[in-house]
């Protein structure tokens, strides 16, 4: 085995279909973005170079604040939710005490094989001001709380992240669960041996060994709010008004619908910049934890 791991010219064999795969869908594409981002072109004629002029408009558009406002909102949601939820799911799921356990774990990933069309348009409906689930269920408990949840400016966006937080709550509550069932049982057992209770030992010996899946499940919390798009297109198509905007949907925008591809690529630009730089705060983050 040392030998082969040793071999830096067969390393290298076999990671170059990897690499040359990666370079030509990820590496390739931000930087013809980027390229672009300095043009003014419409997608089909003559791109003429315009230097940092989209990048002057895009910081004096008003889009963009509401854009990483929302961005914002949509990733603490998916924070709270699917990370938060997901870690109490993990910890029960893991306990052998919990009748059912295979079934809660199959029931909580089915959402996350669904079509997200499917999950919207189910949504909509709970979500319907007259005849929607919520609504009616405040009525019947005599709760004056009725809410157009999807056409009002302060809720809608909580609203539209809770749909997509939990229809992927599966995916972190499997990465989550699988980092619980990583940590060896002797360390449970020898905090339970000390005087634990079990959820104090989960606090002081399984949290603490699970820095690095949080770690994951945070930077794709986090890259999933900045960059959330599709239930918003579906569910109120960026409405009501603009109020729903991300950067995604800036870029849709501008590309699709206005022709404006050397804008869009400059939005597409600070989307990646900004999910670069929530990674990196995310690493170094809980690095100087552990140091």
């Amino acid at each position: 085995m040392h030998k082969y791991l040793g071999n830096k010219k067969a390393i290298m064999l076999f990671l170059l279909p990897a690499l040359l795969i990666y370079s030509v869908v990820i590496i390739y594409p931000v930087l013809q973005s980027f390229f672009r981002s300095f043009f003014e072109w419409d997608g089909l004629s003559t791109a003429t170079f315009n230097g940092l002029s989209n990048y002057k408009e895009l910081f004096s558009d008003p889009l963009l604040m509401t854009s990483l406002r929302n961005g914002m909102i949509f990733a603490l949601v998916l924070t709270i939710f699917q990370i938060g939820l997901g870690t109490i799911l993990a910890l029960a799921c893991a306990d052998p005490r919990v009748r059912g356990r295979k079934l809660l774990k199959t029931a909580y990933f089915i959402p996350v094989v669904l079509s997200v069309t499917v999950v919207c348009q189910l949504w909509i409906a709970i979500y319907d001001p007259n005849n929607g689930l919520i609504n009616r269920l405040f009525d019947i408990l005599h709760i004056p709380y009725q809410q157009n949840w999807l056409t009002s400016p302060t809720t809608s966006i909580i609203a539209i992240a809770f749909v997509n937080a939990w229809q992927f709550m599966g995916y972190q509550f499997s990465l989550l669960y699988a980092g619980v069932k990583s940590i060896p049982e002797q360390y449970m057992e020898a905090a339970t041996i000390d005087g634990c209770s079990k959820w104090m030992a989960h606090r002081k010996v399984t949290l603490p060994l699970m820095k690095e899946t949080f770690k994951f499940c945070l930077i794709v919390a986090i890259t999933s709010g900045l960059g959330a798009f599709v239930q918003m297109l579906i569910m109120t198509n960026g409405g009501p008004g603009t109020s729903n905007y991300t950067l995604t949907f800036m870029i849709y925008r501008y590309a699709f619908m206005e022709s404006n591809y050397g804008y869009a690529c400059a939005v597409s630009v600070v989307l990646v910049l900004l999910s670069l730089l929530a990674t990196i705060v995310i690493n170094k983050t809980f690095d100087r934890n552990e140091a």
